[in-house]
């Protein structure tokens, strides 16, 4: 069962994220598990960052804050590059491990084992939602300007974009996308998901 997402009365410093998917990869093309595997951009993937570059610089972000993979980098350095921002790393906006099933095809563990989830040594989905959860409520409190641009990974933003809209439990994260998130009246909002430039 997913983590609750908390509500508060505690105001977070940033109210406004721009939550974002990484571009293409080879293993993304092939249909392969990518979790803790570090493959570059591919060409397609390029040009899908260099298009969301140009869609998030129009927000004028303060930050642009990535996981450490390099798909994640790449793609955060082409926004941080076109909205003049500057970019960070963090661990804790990093993919989902999936142990030794990283690199296989997700549709034979799939079948092989009813679900993703379900495949033994992947990182179960409860330390999944708390670490994603407590990534998040952490990050919106170390930056006070606003907005923010996140760049992380499916596992990671299907996860957050669920805890805050169980409705949206199952909603698809297209390679470089971007999401909207806004907290209002005690609470965050998915305003806008999936948008791909």
């Amino acid at each position: 069962m997913a983590e609750k997402f908390p509500t508060s009365t505690h105001e977070p410093g940033v109210r406004t994220v721009y939550l974002a998917r990484h571009g293409e990869t080879g293993l993304n093309a092939e249909g392969r598990i990518r979790g803790l595997a570090d493959p570059p951009l591919d060409d397609v993937g390029v040009a899908e960052a260099g298009r969301l570059a140009e869609v998030l610089a129009e927000v004028a972000p303060s930050v642009v804050v990535t996981g450490p993979l390099e798909r994640a980098v790449a793609t955060g350095r082409a926004i941080a590059d076109a909205a003049r921002a500057p970019l960070l790393t963090d661990e804790r906006l990093n993919d989902r491990d999936y142990g030794e099933w990283t690199g296989a095809v997700r549709a034979e563990v799939i079948e092989r084992f009813g679900s993703v989830d379900a495949a033994p040594g992947v990182e179960p989905r409860g330390d999944l939602d708390r670490r994603v959860l407590a990534a998040f409520l952490d990050l919106v409190d170390e930056f006070d300007t606003e907005p923010v641009v996140f760049v992380s990974h499916d596992a990671f933003n299907t996860t957050l974009i669920g805890m805050i809209d169980p409705s949206l439990g199952d909603v698809r994260q297209r390679t470089a996308c971007w999401n909207l998130l806004r907290y209002r009246d005690g609470h965050w909002i998915v305003e806008l998901y999936d948008q791909k430039p």
